[in-house]
């Protein structure tokens, strides 16, 4: 080998080498950053409200995964994937949103959703603080100042150092969480952690969370006000089987109290075997629609199935841009509530216009 082939396959080398040292690094850097928030951590309710909630008057809640802001329809999303009926496969393309302008066109679609909808309660998912996938804008501030009536708690599921991925447009640092606004005066407010996964893969799905709110109904008794998001990427169902038991276990404490409970929130399974495969789609059915209905609860509760719930679904598949009738669809958002609280539920259509998520409108009153 003459020098100047040694000199070049050196430096190759020596590039390599380099190369080898900031992955160890970057691994090293995001492996170290991650750290668990404790269970049972005590959360502040903000502009805490007077009124006090009364037995057998009808109230209004709505659940809404924002989606961070960034699912328009022309969104997909990296880690999402669907097999077609026409055997090929299809990968999600973005880390972040599409562009800063979509992302804000997408939050002020949201808040005149919500605005429309009126509720008492509203409890959202995916709510992004200071994001770099969501171009760090602050959509809990925002929130929380269009509906300056209600009192908010907000509780992190997930907060990560810079993870560049996909690699050419990566999600960066993420701060987000669920946020609970509320008409009414709440007494405390707790955030529970679930289970997660203990490899890699926890470095997407970090620190999944149900917030816990106390809130005092005329005569002394007690609402118990759940604001939850569980595990998405999770195969096998292992995970979320051992986030099911938690909450199970927590229901039935409740129960036993003599407490109203009413859960909320993205539970990542589907909510009954006749949502599985009810909406018209192009797409198989994914492995990651699990089934939970009433069969899985703890005995005195029961999920409130959507007046609506066979001509409306509540998520979409974002492997690629959403089409009507083409793309997976199905009900994973909701509610579960106890035998002592009397409840209806619907689907709230928006088209999925700013979300990959659809909301879902409760009526109830406490018996």
């Amino acid at each position: 080998m003459n020098k100047k082939a040694n000199s070049i396959l050196k430096a190759l080398l020596l590039l390599l080498f380099g190369a080898l040292i900031v992955v160890v690094i970057y691994f090293l850097y995001v492996l170290l950053s991650f750290n668990r928030i404790p269970d049972n951590t005590d959360l502040t309710v903000e502009n805490n409200q007077a009124r006090i909630m009364k037995e057998n008057v009808a109230y209004t809640a709505v659940t809404y995964n924002l989606g961070f802001g960034c699912y328009s329809k022309e969104f997909s999303f990296f880690l999402d994937s669907a097999d077609w009926k026409d055997g090929s496969h299809t990968t999600g393309k973005y880390g972040k949103g599409i562009t800063r302008e979509d992302v804000i066109k997408n939050v002020e679609s949201q808040a005149a959703v919500l605005r429309d909808i009126a509720p008492d309660f509203i409890l959202l998912q995916e709510v992004d603080t200071d994001s770099s996938r969501s171009y760090h804008i602050d959509m809990a501030t925002y929130f929380e100042e269009t509906f300056p009536f209600m009192n908010s708690v907000f509780a992190i599921n997930f907060h990560s150092p810079w993870l560049n991925l996909p690699l050419f447009d990566p999600i960066g640092v993420v701060n987000s969480g669920v946020l609970t606004l509320s008409r009414f005066k709440t007494d405390s407010a707790v955030r529970r952690s679930y289970p997660i996964a203990s490899d890699f893969s926890k470095l997407f799905d970090l620190d999944r969370c149900f917030s816990v709110e106390r809130i005092p109904v005329e005569g002394g008794k007690t609402l118990v006000l759940v604001n939850s998001h569980m595990s998405a990427y999770d195969e096998g169902g292992v995970i979320r089987a051992q986030q099911l038991e938690l909450l199970s276990s927590f229901m039935e404490e409740e129960y036993k109290k003599g407490n109203w409970v009413i859960i909320g929130g993205d539970f990542n399974h589907v909510l009954g075997k006749e949502y599985q495969d009810a909406f018209p789609s192009e797409q198989v059915v994914p492995v990651w629609a699990y089934i939970l209905d009433n069969n899985d609860l703890p005995e005195h509760y029961s999920i409130v199935k959507p007046e609506n719930g066979m001509e409306e679904s509540t998520c979409r598949n974002a492997d690629s841009p959403y089409i009507e009738g083409v793309n997976y669809s199905t009900i994973i958002d909701g509610f579960i509530v106890s035998d002592n609280v009397e409840a209806k539920a619907e689907v709230y259509h928006t088209g999925y216009e700013e979300s990959d998520h659809q909301p879902v409108v409760l009526t109830f009153t406490l018996q």
